[in-house]
């Protein structure tokens, strides 16, 4: 695997798989060159993009990936796929807060959607719904590394976008339903990740303890 970050605090991830290379999300716009790169590193094409969710720090890339990498799989949840198309409309039986942070949508179509239960090579997908009303989880079968999207941050320390941490507020700013949230943050908790890989911050080894603070302090 592979981080790439942008700005010193916006990550997606290169990780190795049978058939090639799968990113997980794409960072910010004009990160293509670096994620190219490290898939130049690893020596392996991308084969396909996991999108978390559509939040402009996390598909910001996506158009000019596609562009140079045809025939690529792009995937996401049904949800987000609807912010993709730049659809802020709320489902009836969702709560009815507003959707926050950069939703500027992008020309590329998901090649499929996915749900949770699902399986992506060796990614077990998992509902992270609360940052976004689709965010989506991926855990890594074969060393249960966590890639959570905004469901956690670790930047400023581990913490759960359900609230505010004071060393690194701009995930949490950005989260559409907090209570959402924190109920995604206690069900990836549950599935006892080995690593944390996040949006925002560092990854985190044997994240248990460090997690259930961040629940604790946002309940």
């Amino acid at each position: 695997m592979e981080r790439v970050t942008r700005l010193g605090f916006v990550n997606c991830y290169v990780v190795r798989e049978e058939d090639g290379l799968t990113l997980i999300d794409t960072a910010l716009p004009r990160s293509a060159k670096a994620i190219l790169a490290a898939a130049g590193r690893l020596g392996a094409p991308i084969t396909r993009i996991l999108l978390t969710h559509a939040h402009g720090d996390h598909i910001g890339s996506l158009d000019a990936l596609a562009a140079q990498l045809p025939g690529v799989e792009v995937l996401i949840s049904a949800r987000d796929a609807r912010l993709l198309r730049k659809d802020k409309s709320l489902d009836a039986d969702e709560p009815r807060s507003k959707i926050k942070g950069s939703v500027p949508g992008a020309r590329t179509a998901p090649t499929r959607t996915l749900a949770p239960g699902e399986r992506v090579g060796a990614f077990e997908v998992h509902d992270a719904r609360g940052h976004t009303p689709g965010q989506l989880a991926f855990l890594d079968t074969r060393d249960r590394t966590l890639f959570c999207g905004d469901a956690y941050s670790t930047l400023g320390g581990v913490a759960t976008t359900a609230r505010a941490n004071p060393r690194f507020p701009l995930p949490a700013l950005a989260t559409w339903h907090r209570a959402t949230a924190l109920r995604s943050a206690r069900e990836l908790r549950a599935l006892d990740p080995a690593r944390l890989a996040p949006g925002h911050g560092a990854v985190v080894d044997a994240p248990g303890a460090a997690m259930d603070a961040a629940i604790a302090r946002a309940s």
